[in-house]
């Protein structure tokens, strides 16, 4: 089984803009359900269908295939919920670990997120100036709950 680790933070100010590449994001789910999410994800000119289970602390698992381009862009367009989570996604090194900054566009538009992955839950890490405080734990924050509650109708963004 895959395991992912992973802590989330907002982020703070612009410095973080000047580091890293941009790439451009769609996903969509195939499933929401929370004890397992299915996503459809294309990002540049490769696609990936992943496979999570259940969060436990910053904990779940997690599976991931490569899958054609083609058969990504026909999933999100005609199985997955709307609105897609589309984002620009800049990662960005910061000694052994590697932030991926989530700039999120149409319904989530304004919202920035930074996540760092981790190879255990006590792992120590460095932040760079520009993270914010941490939203782990909130499940506001996850990607495939941005489907149901885009970030625009938030009545109390962060």
């Amino acid at each position: 089984m895959g395991v992912e680790i992973e802590r989330k933070f907002l982020v703070a100010g612009d410095a973080w803009r000047a580091l890293g590449t941009p790439t451009l994001l769609r996903q969509g789910y195939l499933s929401l359900e929370p004890e397992r999410t299915v996503r459809v994800r294309v990002e540049g000119g490769s696609a990936t269908l992943t496979i999570k289970g259940k969060s436990r602390g910053a904990t779940r698992g997690e599976w991931e295939y490569p899958i054609p381009v083609a058969e990504a862009a026909e999933l999100l367009d005609t199985l997955c919920p709307q609105p897609l989570v589309e984002k620009i996604r800049h990662r960005i090194v910061n000694g052994p670990h590697t932030w991926e900054v989530d700039e999120f566009l149409g319904a989530n538009a304004g919202l920035v997120v930074a996540e760092i992955e981790l190879s255990s839950e006590d792992e120590g890490f460095d932040k760079p100036d520009w993270i914010g405080p941490e939203v782990t734990h909130d499940k506001r924050y996850f990607n495939s709950n941005l489907i149901r509650h885009p970030y625009s109708a938030w009545k109390d963004p962060a």
